[in-house]
């Protein structure tokens, strides 16, 4: 039994057996393609075509709108057919640009290396930034910030989150299984960045096979260890995986880089191979497209700005009507109303169930079990902290360490009393820190 985990979480159906097995399936486009300018934390990007202009795969079509920000590229050859506000899998109306698909997908050329070793870490900075990629497993901050923090000699491990633990979505199982060199030569390029760090592929034991094939590659990677965390959620957020990786701590006030850490999840590594060996910007990524509701649940190799409509029809259509899909996974995806909106850099699955099992859920008041207390991760009091917010009590909240919240959605999971816990406490942490960023 692996022994590298954390206290708290909890054991949810994972539902991943629906698309594990499948190997990934490549998706062309079929009809218009939107990209959203505004896909990452930090500034929005900016339009550099007009309408009208004709683009190649693999052209930049808007640059980054400042340091903390992110360029966007074509993803198939046509013609600008507009740059207007278009709905995005949030509901927002944000400003997109709207590419009409000729189905030629000619593409323009790009820049490989032979030898990344005739890269200087500047140069291999700036391959990364101009490539656009964005944090791939989350809420898409900026790689290349990421990989340049204030003291790069502190860095004591560059980990690879290859945990996947929230349940359905097996995207990251696919790759390590069918592109593992790409994830092990993308965290070799990350390591040369930091001349005193080692690389950690932190892998959940429900994933065997991946373990196998990883620790074969890197038997004679003296810098790259495999290691092994107890199968449990949240085991892939990012404070629990380096306290299980590394028994380092950090708080809501910290950065994984201020204990000499940096993370980042499988895709984006396999994207910084990409931009670094071949010098293609980021244009892809591995949906999953699951749940009871799909006819064929499996993962889908899927171009930025494809219409979600298109991946439903990939996965062979709905065998009933769905109640509730969702976009990401159970436990920190959210409901959508909508399927006409665009997959983005930070689009990492479908989830479309038959039944909506939480609508029907009659919340009643607290017993007063501490269940939600031994399942939260972030060891805080779940139903004190719900407490406050939902009494507007902001000074409460902050005293008892409410910011500490991931906001996994452990505490709701488990309660008897199916208290909307997660939903509150979230709702809270969101206007202290809107507050915070005025101040």
């Amino acid at each position: 039994m692996a022994k590298l985990t954390f206290v708290g979480g909890i054991h949810p159906y994972d539902g991943k057996e629906l698309s594990k097995d499948k190997p990934i399936k490549d998706v062309l486009p079929k009809g218009d393609l939107v990209y959203p300018l505004s896909q990452h934390i930090g500034a929005p990007a900016v339009a550099i075509v007009k309408k009208g202009d004709r683009v190649l795969t693999g052209q930049k079509i808007a640059e980054a709108g400042g340091f903390v920000s992110a360029p966007i590229y074509a993803t198939v050859s046509g013609t600008v057919k507009a740059i207007e506000p278009r709905r995005v899998v949030t509901g927002d109306n944000v400003m997109s640009i709207v590419i009409e698909n000729d189905g030629l997908y000619e593409e323009v050329t790009y820049s490989p290396v032979k030898n990344v070793e005739e890269l200087t870490k500047e140069e291999i900075l700036a391959r990364i930034k101009e490539a656009g990629i964005v944090g791939m497993g989350g809420a898409g901050f900026p790689t290349h910030v990421k990989l340049s923090p204030k003291e790069p000699d502190k860095i004591d491990y560059v980990i690879a989150n290859c945990a996947e633990c929230e349940p359905y979505l097996t995207s990251d199982y696919r790759r390590m299984l069918e592109e593992p060199q790409k994830l092990v030569e993308g965290l070799k390029i990350s390591l040369r960045l930091f001349d005193h760090a080692k690389g950690i592929l932190a892998v959940e034991d429900n994933k065997e096979d991946c373990v196998a094939i990883l620790k074969k590659l890197t038997k004679d990677e003296p810098r790259i260890l495999v290691k092994t965390l107890r199968t449990k959620y949240p085991q892939g957020s990012e404070r629990q995986l380096i306290y299980a990786a590394t028994k380092r701590s950090i708080n809501c006030d910290m950065l994984p880089s201020d204990v000499g850490c940096i993370v980042n999840n499988v895709d984006t590594i396999v994207a910084i191979y990409h931009a670094v060996m071949e010098g293609k910007p980021l244009m892809e990524r591995i949906v999953t497209v699951t749940g009871d509701a799909i006819k064929d649940p499996r993962n889908f190799r899927v171009r930025i700005g494809t219409n979600y409509h298109e991946l439903i029809e990939e996965a062979g259509g709905f065998r009933v009507q769905p109640e509730k899909i969702v976009s990401g996974g159970p436990m920190m995806g959210f409901g959508i109303f909508d399927l006409d909106v665009p997959t983005t850099k930070t689009a990492s699955a479908l989830l479309c169930l038959s039944k909506d099992d939480v609508s029907r859920m009659e919340p009643s008041a607290c017993i007063n079990c501490g269940q939600c207390v031994e399942a939260c991760p972030g060891r805080v009091v779940p139903r004190m902290l719900a407490d406050y917010a939902e009494n507007g009590k902001e000074e409460e909240f902050i005293k008892h360490n409410g910011m500490e919240c991931c906001e996994c959605g452990c505490c709701s999971f488990v309660c008897p009393a199916k208290r909307n816990l997660t939903q509150s406490i979230k709702s809270m942490r969101k206007i202290i820190l809107s507050k915070k960023k005025k101040k």
